[in-house]
Order: structure tokens, then C-alpha cells, then sequence
């Protein structure tokens, strides 16, 4: 199970991480400043948010494999539509849609974890998950560098993202939504887990459940500064590397420091908090958004060709997508497992209206300042809110 999730989403991001190899050319081709850009960003995540809001809660009713494959085919389609466009309108539209689409798979993909993982192995496994996205990321910054070296701006949105096909083929092959649909038992209940609901839930008191648990709040506030500068960093680091290489791809290749250590902070602190915090992750996200803000803020000061780039956007990549684990892991233990689609898909909605909201201030920075430089200042700042919003959770 855990290959056939690792495999789907080693190509899932190539359907929604490209759009940052594809901004000089809409400015130049379509004449966009970066306001608007930074709108269509905000639409792609607000559909991401939106739609997780309403798949978490349908991927407790339907199961990973159907949410995984319909969310697929309709980014793949999307992506095509959008590399058609001549206008702003369109192109909001189709990135929306696509935001929509590409949030199907998220919370299903984590609902099938907490069914074949105990607690104690959650970290590892949603460790393991997020390295596969990190090196998704990676996937998506090659291949995109490769493209725009020979190709324009269009192709970003036709070639990398077919690869999404592949992984969720070999997903649907693999994976079933529970043990029991293998012949396995099912996990047994664990006392350090909040209780689940006796029998069937309906939706709307599954929803008032997870939405009255402070702790649960405070999580998605701060997995929402947390995001917010993840994609701060995600979205605009290749324009601001772009413009140092004038034009030139060659110099874009040091981005891919960014993901490297997305990657590598992924699956090493889920592997820290399940061996020595298994009950303290929040403290765990905390401490390592905090180092993350003191990152970032260096990137800020440092010149476009240092020699020390590359290492500080690996460190500010490690450090920013490393608490991830421990989010994921903290939704069963205080809402419950029968809830855990539905909490994952209203803590990734928080995730994503807070990054939509930080890509429009971006944007803004970047056309008032006209500098990329402050983007680092505003995705420390959300850094640091993120590792204050954790320090109430306890336990």
C-alpha cells in the first residue's frame, strides 16, 4: 500500500507545481503582471482548498481509489485547457478547476494510511508519503527546466503532467482502500487515539465534530502559515532565479535545492517524532518552523548567483516541508480514526486558503518593491506565526 501511494505521488505535483516555469512566458506572450499571476496561484489553491473541504469527507464514503483516479484524469484534462489560453479569465478558470481536481487525491491518500498504519507507525509511513512528494517536486522542477530549455511555456502544461497518468495507473493496480478487501483484519482500536463514532456517521455531525475540537483548529492555523510559505517558495523561486539568469535556463538548475530538501525534511522528521516525540509532534513542528523562519529570512539577504543559494534553499526547503509528518499524524489522534478523511480535508482547506491569501500579498510585494526579495521576508513571518500556533497543543 504504501509503494502504490509513494508511486502515485511521485508524479501527482507535475499537475499543479508547474505554473512557476510557465510565468516569464505568460508576461512576455500575454503581457500579465504579477498580481495577476499571483491570481491565478490563488485560484489554483483556493480550488485545492475548497475541494479538500468536501473530498475528505467523501473519501471516508468512497475510498482512495475512486477519488485518486477521477482527481487524476481531471487535472491531466485541465492542464491541457490551460496551456491553450490567450486570456487571464481562462486560464483563472482552468487553474481553479484544476485545484479542484489535483485535491481529490490528498486527503483519500492519507485516509488509506491511517487504515493500514497503527499510531506508532504513522509518522514513518506519512514520512515516507511526503518523501515521494518531495521528490515529486523535484520530478516537476526537471522536467519543467528541461521543457522551457527547448520548448515555450505551453508545453509546461502538456508534458510533465502526463506522468500523472502513470503513477495512478500503477496506483489503482495496487491499492485497496482497507485490509479487510485483502482478506486482512482490520486495525484494532487504540487508546491513545481519540474515540471513533459507533456505527454509522452522518456528515454533517462529522464535520461539527472535527470543527469543535480547539487543538484541531489550532493545527490548521498553523499547517496554514505552514503552507503558505511553502508555496510562497514553490511559486515564485523560479522567477526569482530567472531573473538572475536573464532569461537563461541553465542557472534555474540551483531551484533544485528547494525540493532536494523538501524531500529529505519530509521523511526524516516523520522518523524523528514516531522514535523520540511520538507524543509531542506538535512541539516537533513548532521547533522546526521556527529554524525555518530564521532560514528564510537569510534567503533574503542573500544574492541571487552566492555560491550559498543552493544550500540555504535546501535547508529552507528541509526545514519548511518537515513538520508536514507530524501534522498528518496528529489528525486520528485527536479527532478519531473514522474522522480522519474529514479532518485532513478541512486542515488541508485551512493549508490552502492561507497560502491563496499569501500568494495575493506576494504578489503585491513583488509589484510594489520590484523585487523578489521580500518574498522572503513575508514567508518568515508565516514561519513564525506557524510555530506559535502550535505551542497551546500539549499532548
Amino acid at each position: 500500500m504504501l509503494s502504490a501511494v509513494m508511486i502515485c505521488y511521485l508524479f501527482f505535483y507535475t499537475g499543479r507545481q508547474n505554473l512557476g516555469f510557465a510565468i516569464a512566458g505568460m508576461q512576455t506572450e500575454l503581457g500579465l503582471p504579477a498580481t495577476v499571476i499571483a491570481g491565478l496561484n490563488s485560484a489554483m489553491l483556493l480550488g485545492y482548498g475548497l475541494g479538500q473541504a468536501i473530498n475528505g469527507n467523501l473519501s471516508d464514503i468512497y475510498g482512495a481509489r475512486r477519488m485518486v483516479g477521477m482527481g487524476a484524469a481531471l487535472s491531466f484534462l485541465l492542464n491541457w485547457a490551460l496551456s491553450l489560453t490567450n486570456s487571464a479569465g481562462w486560464a483563472m478558470a482552468c487553474w481553479f478547476g484544476n485545484g479542484l481536481a489535483q485535491s481529490a487525491a490528498s486527503p483519500a491518500i492519507r485516509r488509506l494510511i491511517v487504515d493500514w498504519f497503527p499510531q506508532a507507525e504513522r509518522g514513518k509511513a506519512n514520512g515516507f508519503h511526503l518523501l515521494s512528494a518531495g521528490f515529486s517536486s523535484t520530478l516537476t522542477y526537471a522536467l519543467c527546466i528541461w521543457v522551457v530549455s527547448f520548448l515555450d511555456w505551453r508545453w509546461v502544461f502538456r508534458l510533465p503532467v502526463s506522468t500523472v497518468l502513470l503513477g495512478t495507473g500503477v496506483f489503482l493496480l495496487l491499492a485497496r482502500n482497507h485490509p479487510p478487501d485483502l482478506g486482512f483484519p482490520p486495525l484494532p482500536p487504540e487508546p491513545s487515539e481519540a474515540p471513533s463514532p459507533k456505527g454509522w456517521e452522518s456528515s454533517r455531525r462529522r464535520y461539527a465534530a472535527v470543527l469543535r475540537n480547539r487543538h484541531f483548529l489550532l493545527a490548521s492555523a498553523s499547517i496554514g502559515f505552514e503552507s503558505l510559505a511553502r508555496y510562497g517558495l514553490l511559486s515564485w523561486v523560479p522567477l526569482h532565479f530567472l531573473g538572475a539568469a536573464r532569461g537563461s535556463a541553465a542557472d534555474l538548475w540551483v531551484t533544485l535545492g528547494l525540493p532536494v530538501g523538501m524531500g529529505a525534511g519530509a521523511l526524516s522528521a516523520g522518523l524523528l517524532a514516531d522514535r523520540w516525540f511520538p507524543r509531542r509532534r506538535a512541539a516537533v513542528a513548532a521547533a522546526l518552523m521556527a529554524v525555518a523562519a530564521a532560514a528564510t529570512f537569510l534567503l533574503s539577504l542573500t544574492p541571487k548567483d552566492s555560491p550559498f543559494a543552493f544550500a540555504l534553499l535546501a535547508a529552507s526547503g528541509f526545514l519548511v516541508y518537515a513538520p508536514q509528518a507530524s501534522y498528518w499524524a496528529l489528525g486520528p489522534v485527536l479527532v478519531g480514526r473514522a474522522r480522519s478523511g474529514t479532518a485532513t480535508g478541512l486542515m488541508d482547506a485551512a493549508a490552502y486558503a492561507f497560502a491563496a491569501l499569501g500568494q495575493l500579498v506576494i504578489g503585491f510585494t513583488i509589484d510594489r518593491s520590484g523585487s523578489t526579495f521580500p518574498v522572503f521576508v513575508v514567508i518568515a513571518a508565516a514561519c513564525l506565526l506557524g510555530a506559535l500556533a502550535m505551542l497551546p497543543i500539549r499532548k
